[in-house]
């Protein structure tokens, strides 16, 4: 064994194979976890109601329209977490191919066919006309199972097997992600590669120069890479009042909302910026109106969900017996933890505007269904224990 497989604590268990023979049962999912999606998804409920009940008033909706529809997204979103949740993580590997096809094709059908729609200049969605399905959301649970599959025995980025049946298709993914565009997307994605490139005791060395070479190459290709808006974006990051009533207007009217909302908010449905002043306040500026409304202590709140979360999953990982499975709970627990950073982020202005949902909260009903699927993914992990190790000698 050698040094670095010794001091991995998520390789040791994997290394008694040859001497000894493990019997593993089932207990009861994390409990823990599973409150705190249900509690998530109940402030998102909250939310979506305060901050659409007055675009539906104007457009001469049903004021619980956003509400209702997220709420059939929650329940097959729900259903399919009781189904992940009893299904033996071990046999996702068995669909990783037939996954992998099906998100290539989405991609391929909204990118060129008359299927994908086109909402303020990006392609990311097809209409089936009782929903917009964004295909990308389901490239988050596959890079988690794609790339723990290929790093639960090994770390070797340069096996010809990684590259042809891992490397290759992830990167067509991306390519088809970007060309959306959807950076956002893609920064998520490679990170989530990177942190489990990392847990499963990848050589650093190779990561420290191929990202270097990467990252040089990508900094002097900045300019082309970029899309004009997305550099427009980082430009009113830094300075928003160059353009108040323009490209700086939602970052500006999301800030007011949380210089509005103080310590304890101006009440649940008191929300100012909502009434127009605000655009995509449901969606990428959720947290903002929750800001507004329920203040520091309702941010401090949401902020402590998703740091329990990100801690059960963690500790998830760190039960599981096999590297598999501890892989796909750290790249799980790591999409969601690292998203609800970034929205968050971006809607007190730390980061610039990248587009990105605030899982379980915002609206959008691929968004929760994938999340919540991937949810009982991890409580189907929490399921698998140890029952005794027995020597061969004793058998």
């Amino acid at each position: 064994m050698s040094y670095q497989e010794y001091n991995n604590p998520l390789r040791q268990n994997n290394n008694t194979k040859k001497k000894k023979k493990s019997d593993s049962i089932l207990t009861a999912p994390d409990k823990h976890l599973l409150i705190v999606v249900i509690f998530l998804v109940i402030t998102g409920f909250l939310a979506i109601f305060s901050a659409t009940a007055p675009k539906c008033m104007r457009e001469g909706l049903n004021i619980a329209s956003f509400l209702l529809k997220q709420g059939i997204f929650a329940a097959v979103g729900f259903g399919a977490l009781a189904f992940f949740t009893n299904f033996d993580y071990h046999k996702l590997e068995k669909y990783n191919v037939k996954f992998l096809w099906v998100v290539i094709i989405l991609l391929c059908l909204v990118q060129f066919t008359p299927l994908g729609m086109e909402i303020n200049g990006a392609r990311r969605w097809m209409n089936l006309g009782f929903m917009q399905l964004q295909p990308s959301e389901f490239a988050k649970p596959l890079f988690c199972m794609l790339i723990a599959s290929a790093f639960k025995d090994k770390v070797n980025i340069f096996d010809s097997n990684f590259i042809v049946k891992v490397c290759i298709p992830l990167l067509v993914v991306l390519f088809l992600v970007f060309k959306q565009p959807n950076l956002s997307m893609v920064i998520i994605l490679v990170t989530t590669g990177l942190a489990m490139y990392i847990a499963a005791s990848g050589p650093l060395i190779v990561l420290g120069i191929g990202g270097g070479i990467i990252g040089v190459g990508v900094i002097s290709m900045i300019p082309k890479l970029l899309h004009g808006y997305q550099m427009d974006r980082i430009n009113i990051w830094l300075n928003p009042g160059s353009d108040a009533q323009g490209k700086g207007y939602n970052i500006i009217q999301s800030l007011i909302a949380f210089a509005s909302g103080g310590f304890g908010g101006t009440g649940y449905g008191g929300s100012i910026q909502k009434l127009a002043y605000l655009p995509e306040c449901h969606t990428d500026f959720i947290f903002s109106i929750i800001a507004e409304e329920f203040g520091f202590l309702g941010c401090f709140f949401v902020i402590g969900l998703f740091t329990v979360l990100v801690h059960r999953g963690l500790k998830v990982a760190r039960r599981c017996h096999d590297m598999y499975g501890k892989l796909l709970a750290i790249g799980i627990t790591f999409i969601l933890g690292f998203q609800a950073f970034l929205n968050m982020a971006v809607a007190s202005s730390l980061f610039p505007v990248t587009g990105v949902t605030l899982p379980f909260i915002s609206y959008g009903g691929t968004s929760i269904i994938v999340f919540l699927s991937m949810i009982g993914i991890l409580l189907n992990i929490s399921k698998q224990r140890i029952k005794k190790i027995r020597t061969e000698n004793n058998e």
